[in-house]
């Protein structure tokens, strides 16, 4: 099991929620609090988690890199409401969020926060949406076993993306032309890792991937080219990586006189800067079966899944 090697509370800054809409930055142990009170402000009669008389179906869609987690917190949840059924699909952030909208679904997972273009859809539909953070990710950097390549930092990775590198005897590996490996634009890590490697944070606004870039459709199928051909790089959610298969490149930072990576230990202090929450989004004033969902996912129960699967709890 991968063991985070630092503390969210410090790690993450989310956004807080007041009626359903992002306002401004705060720590995530505030966020993590507001999204358990918002989560009890649904019907006052439904039931508590742990109860065994809920019956219903939960539909759930959105992130790839959430699919797995959401299918594990669901058999988890099952496994006590035993009337209940739980359907969790993938196909990108965006296709959940779309999915909500409709009416299709009633939660999104969500990798990456809502835009305010889509804050501003809800809104012209006339739909509330809450945002609830219910775990923790951290990207990391894959490439091919055999790869020589173990860091990197955030200014080499941003041009590798962008193309201005594209021989890894550039950052010190093998000649050989890089192969670009990404996710596909439905993707909240695509979102996610646009801006925070390929603009570098707002340093290059308005910069996109090479058009040489590979867009994928799903997360393993990232790893599968990865395991195949020997000069690919990509990005893959911790819970993903597997040491077996793919190799880790470290982010070297001014902070640390070592690269750091979400998987190993490093100095008391230093944050890995790859790192991200994740959502669920839900619609309307909901209560019932979606409350008490959202509540195990929260509770002890739910958390401790979350740390089976490799991903970071909220605090």
């Amino acid at each position: 099991m991968v063991t985070p090697p630092y503390d969210l509370s410090t790690t993450y800054e989310g956004t807080s929620i007041i009626v359903g809409r992002i306002t401004s930055i705060l720590a995530l142990t505030v966020i993590a609090a507001m999204a358990i009170s918002l989560a009890a402000c649904g019907d006052s009669n439904s039931s508590n988690p742990g109860e065994s008389e809920l019956t219903g179906s939960l539909d759930i869609v959105g992130s790839d890199t959430m699919v797995n987690l959401g299918a594990a917190l669901a058999e988890a949840y099952m496994q006590i409401h035993g009337e209940v059924d739980v359907v969790v699909q993938g196909g990108g952030s965006g296709t959940g969020l779309a999915a909500l909208l409709n009416e299709n679904a009633d939660i999104a997972q969500m990798s990456r926060a809502m835009a305010d273009t889509e804050w501003e859809e809800a809104e012209n539909l006339g739909i509330e949406v809450t945002e609830v953070i219910v775990a923790g990710d951290a990207l990391v950097i894959a490439v091919h076993p055999g790869n020589p390549v173990d860091s990197l930092t955030i200014e080499e990775l941003g041009a590798i993306y962008r193309g201005d590198i594209t021989d890894w005897a550039e950052v010190g590996g093998n000649a050989g032309d890089i192969l670009l490996l990404s996710r596909d634009t439905s993707s909240g890590t695509h979102v996610f890792f646009r801006e925070a490697v390929v603009r570098e944070g707002g340093l290059y606004p308005e910069a996109e991937f090479s058009v040489e870039s590979l867009f994928l459709p799903s997360t393993q199928a990232i790893v599968d080219e990865l395991i195949q051909n020997e000069n690919a790089i990509g990005y893959i959610g911790v819970g993903y990586y597997d040491p077996e298969q793919v190799g880790l490149v470290g982010i070297e930072i001014e902070e640390s006189d070592v690269p750091v990576s979400p998987v190993e230990d490093h100095p008391e202090g230093i944050s890995y800067p790859l790192a991200r929450p994740l959502y669920f989004y839900v619609a309307g004033d909901y209560g019932g079966l979606v409350e008490d969902y959202v509540e195990f996912v929260l509770g002890d129960a739910g958390q401790s899944v979350v740390r089976e699967m490799d991903f970071l709890p909220v605090p």
